[in-house]
């Protein structure tokens, strides 16, 4: 039933995939789509979206019902990616309709990919629509076989003395060291909450049978107070141009804590943890400091902590 429109692959999606393992996936997408369409009785239904990973393709099932599949190269982030659908069931996240285990594909059903959440033009009214759904993912519990904050957690701190020294400003390198700190003040309390792990305006998208609905989760089993650095993070512009960025910072953590009903201690603690989460990426990929955004919410997060 496929149809026999070419698969193009975005130049931004080659782009992403560099490395040997990604240009083998790219070079062999054409193929498989062609393969899944048949597999699952699918045929074309407009052009080919794309993230940093993933290509998605929208599609009509036998049936006539729109889906989208989504097409990805499995890693150690997204690995998870069915295991947590499953378990949402469809509350507050996309649904998962089928999976194919052995290439990490999965058909979900059809959102409207012209309205995330970032297009509402009150990032305040956003912001409790993303919490508002959060708190929905979070009250389930993680199912076995997902990737442990525990591990995340552990990774992390082992990579801190090597990434210190190539930050240039030593008041960074000090941000990093206390953040690190608050990482290891809390390691025995892991959480076991099914966590998002990336929940920003872009990964939530218009819906029919709800309003807003959550994408492209990276599962991961720990504490909810781990989930909140991206919606912290996200539409900076909005907040820079308020101008009081701590107090804007304090306003969306302290409403992404009533609503999840979450310990703001903890929860302070764990998002300079997703700090240094960054940090390190940031290091690993070649840079030298640290974003400005993320060393204003450390600070004013960590001024709200030692208060409270």
């Amino acid at each position: 039933m496929s149809t026999s429109l070419p698969i193009e692959v975005p130049d931004a999606l080659v782009a992403s995939h560099r490395d040997a393992t990604g240009r083998a996936w790219i070079a062999a997408l054409p193929e498989l789509v062609t393969d899944l369409l048949d597999h699952w009785s699918l045929r074309r239904d407009g052009p080919a979206r794309h993230g940093m990973a993933s290509l998605v393709l929208p599609v009509l099932r036998a049936d006539g019902l729109p889906a989208a599949l989504k097409l990805q190269p499995v890693n150690e982030e997204n690995v998870g990616e069915a295991v947590g659908l499953r378990a949402w069931q469809g509350d507050g996240a996309v649904r998962l309709l089928d999976h194919d285990p052995g290439t990490g594909s999965l058909l979900l059903e059809r959102l409207d990919a012209e309205r995330p959440l970032s297009s509402l033009p009150d990032d305040r009214a956003a912001l409790r629509i993303l919490a508002e759904l959060l708190s929905r993912l979070v009250a389930v519990p993680a199912p076995a076989g997902l990737r442990r904050l525990a591990d995340v957690a552990a990774a992390m701190l082992e990579q801190v003395p090597l990434a210190v020294p190539v930050l240039r400003d030593p008041a960074e390198r000090r941000l990093v060291r206390t953040c690190a700190a608050a990482v290891t003040e809390l390691i025995g309390e892991l959480g076991d909450r099914l966590l998002h792990w990336d929940l920003h305006y872009d990964n939530i998208l218009a819906a029919h049978r709800e309003p807003w609905l959550a994408i492209d989760p990276k599962p991961l089993a720990g504490d909810p107070g781990f989930e909140l650095l991206p919606a912290l993070g996200n539409r900076w512009d909005d907040v820079v141009a308020r101008g009081d960025l701590a107090r804007e910072v304090l306003h969306r953590f302290d409403l992404l804590t009533e609503v999840l009903g979450i310990e703001r201690h903890r929860a302070a603690g764990w998002t300079l943890g997703r700090v240094l989460q960054n940090a390190l990426w940031d290091v690993e990929d070649g840079g030298t400091a640290l974003d400005p955004a993320q060393v204003t919410i450390a600070t004013t997060l960590l001024g709200h902590r030692q208060r409270g």
